[in-house]
């Protein structure tokens, strides 16, 4: 026997068993990756154990056992989390008792706890992703729960799954259209991701300090930092080596790490000074919209160099002296921003000596070969501290160095020590951009020139669907600031000079493809490979602009379009109740042509009939009236002979004159035929 065959063969209690767990199986799987690793198994086993228990007819464990499990779970939540509250905690609990009430599966009353269960871990997966991969997967969710909540109201038979399935899809359909008006006109409220215990462990990119090496690892992520669109005349965008979108500024070295300089010199907030008085610009701004995916950290992503504060609904921004701009709080959902931004531009032209020797500043006893090759550069008549244009002769001189001492730009560098300057100017000679850019600023430092690091994204790729700019994880990058006497600070991009390929052409460094990938690209063409990922991606973005981005603002920018002067929550509950109470007028009108599309006499009879079959007489849908009273009367005897009665004068009625005339009255005396006597006949 097969296993198909075996499954048919299986009682439908069983088999409604199954589907109902492999349901509960697809809800919980996207969760695997952040629920904790015991829970993941336990609730796999638990889930497997039900299911050979469903398969070969075992009974189910005593409550003694399930009190232990539950007690067990409750126990190992709170040893992990440190709470029963908040979200992480939450959502583990929730899927332990989904899967711990699949074991006491008996009667419809539990399986409608495990249904109700099951819709609130669906929801659950929001709290962590709200990508469009995770919407699609949970709408299949939701038809396989809403199946198997069918199923259960279908006692009698056993009625294929393939016709549960289309009656769960026409409620999702029927429901469709309220839930698009709950969602376009329900006020918006604060996300329930927003709960207490909600953490910074599922952030990524770039973080608020460097270490050598950190930034090689956002190289094997392919993932979508923020999609730009220009808005420039004919689209024109700033050539790709233009596009550096500014991240943190890192003024600080303590010979291992890279961090913020106003982290060590009191608040970033008190220590503001009017950046942008001292930012001049030239040349016509670039205007460009920004989607930036959730960082969880308090800054934006902007081309240098913004003037004016970008346009974000709900959110006070402010730039920071090193002309970052950041946030009141941390981005933790998809942000759309509207910017623009200078590609011509001067910065610190007014700064004084005192504010720059802390650039100058070097972690003490590190790096010595370092310094002794910044004495031999400066003995050079031509780069002496008193030399006009000295600094630029310097920088110049480092790039030289760079493109034709031997140097090399790879992601495998090897392991740095303390003194990593000096093990890349001699030793290594090769590294990342984050290597490179760190050994530029030191060299620069010891050579009395102010330097620091910018981190941030470079480049990005146009996706032929829609046209919006791409830029990715990857595309993570590290450069270098000087300052110079009568231009202020100055980008300087090292990594450009071992590597031009790597700013100029575009042309990144990518991990080799593993066995399985190399084989994949053998069967399938590259460019077939990157139109999908390039429509998959517009989609996405489409999703992430109308839903995720479709904020309180929209909202009422939506009313404004509907003729509301000054919208607000009033004006959507009002305007949301009027359409509940249209759909529900379209409601009572459908239900009133579908019953008079229909033969009311044969409605009527058929009614009559599923009484008799409530009463314990099931007879087919072919036999006439006068056959009904024949068949009631020999079960019931003499309580059925006033439903006999009726049903010979519904049977003279259809061949009337006018059936019309007397329908209505039949349909008045069957609610008052002893139908409660047959039934306790």
């Amino acid at each position: 026997m097969t296993p198909y065959q075996r499954l048919d063969a299986l009682p439908r209690d069983a088999r409604d068993t199954l589907f109902l767990l492999c349901v509960i199986a697809w809800v919980i799987a996207p969760q695997v990756g952040v629920l904790p690793v015991w829970v993941s198994l336990l609730a796999g086993g638990l889930l497997l154990w039900r299911g050979v228990l469903a398969w070969t007819g075992r009974p189910l464990p005593g409550r003694w056992t399930l009190a232990v499990a539950l007690l067990g779970s409750m126990a190992g939540t709170w040893l992990t989390h440190g709470t029963l509250l908040g979200r992480d905690a939450g959502v583990t609990l929730i899927v332990l008792l989904l899967v711990l009430k699949t074991l006491e599966l008996r009667a419809r009353r539990d399986a409608m706890v495990v249904f109700f269960l099951g819709f609130f871990a669906l929801l659950s997966n929001f709290l962590f992703s709200q990508s469009l991969l995770t919407a699609a997967a949970m709408l299949l969710a939701l038809l396989g729960l809403l199946t198997a909540l069918v199923n259960a109201h279908m006692p009698v038979g056993r009625p294929p799954l393939a016709q549960v399935l289309r009656i769960a899809v026409g409620m999702a359909a029927l429901g469709a259209p309220i839930m698009a008006a709950l969602f376009m006109l329900f006020p918006r409220v604060a996300p329930l991701w927003g709960l207490p215990g909600d953490n910074m462990s599922g952030r990524s990119g770039l973080s608020d300090s460097m270490q050598l090496g950190q930034i090689t690892k956002l190289v094997l992520d392919e993932s979508v930092a923020l999609r730009v669109r220009f808005d420039g005349p004919d689209g024109v965008v700033p050539p790709q080596s233009d596009l550096y979108f500014r991240g943190p500024v890192f003024g600080f070295f303590d010979g291992s790490q890279w961090q913020p300089l106003l982290r060590h010199f009191g608040d970033e907030r008190l220590a503001q000074t009017d950046s942008a008085v001292h930012l001049r610009v030239q040349g016509t701004p670039l205007r460009y919209e920004v989607t930036l995916a959730p960082h969880q950290r308090p800054w934006l992503l902007l081309l240098d160099a913004a003037l004016e504060p970008p346009v974000v609904a709900g959110m006070q921004t402010f730039m920071t002296p090193d002309l970052q701009w950041r946030t009141s709080r941390p981005i933790t959902n998809v942000l759309r921003y509207q910017a623009r931004s200078y590609t011509r531009f001067s910065y610190g032209l007014d700064a004084v000596a005192a504010d720059l020797r802390v650039y100058t500043a070097l972690p003490p006893g590190l790096n010595p070969r370092t310094l002794a090759l910044a004495r031999q550069m400066r003995s050079q008549p031509q780069m002496g501290p008193d030399h006009p244009g000295s600094a630029e002769a310097l920088v110049r001189a480092t790039l030289a160095r760079l493109r034709s001492g031997g140097y090399t730009y790879t992601l495998e560098p090897g392991p740095y020590g303390p003194d990593s300057a000096d093990e890349f100017w001699f030793d290594h000679k090769q590294g990342f951009c984050e290597h490179i850019a760190s050994a530029f600023v030191l060299l620069m430092r010891a050579l009395d020139i102010p330097a620091r690091i910018v981190t941030g994204y470079q480049g990005g790729e146009r996706n032929p669907i829609d046209g919006l700019w791409t830029v990715r994880q990857s595309d993570a990058h590290a450069w270098a600031e000087v300052w110079i006497a009568r231009r202020g600070w100055v980008r300087v991009d090292p990594t450009g000079a071992v590597a031009p390929s790597r700013t100029g052409a575009f042309q990144r460094l990518r991990v080799p493809p593993g066995a399985l990938a190399a084989a994949m690209e053998q069967v399938i063409s590259p460019d077939l490979t990157q139109s999908l990922r390039a429509l998959w991606e517009a989609a996405n973005n489409r999703w992430n602009q109308w839903v995720l981005n479709y904020t309180q603002s929209r909202q009422l920018d939506l009313l404004k379009s509907l003729g509301f002067a000054t919208p607000d929550w009033p004006d959507l509950i009002v305007l949301l109740g009027l359409l509940v109470l249209l759909a529900a007028l379209a409601g009572i009108a459908w239900s009133l042509w579908e019953r008079n599309r229909h033969d009311p006499w044969l409605r009527l009879l058929a009614r009559a009939r599923q009484r008799l079959a409530r009463a314990g007489l099931a007879l087919p849908e072919t036999l006439p009236p006068r056959a009904l009273a024949e068949r009631a009367l020999a079960r019931f005897g003499a309580p059925a002979a006033a439903l006999a009665e009726w049903l010979l004068r519904l049977e003279q009625l259809r061949y009337a004159a006018r059936p019309d005339t007397g329908l209505a009255r039949l349909r008045r005396e069957f609610g008052a035929l002893p139908w409660s006597a047959l039934a306790r006949h």
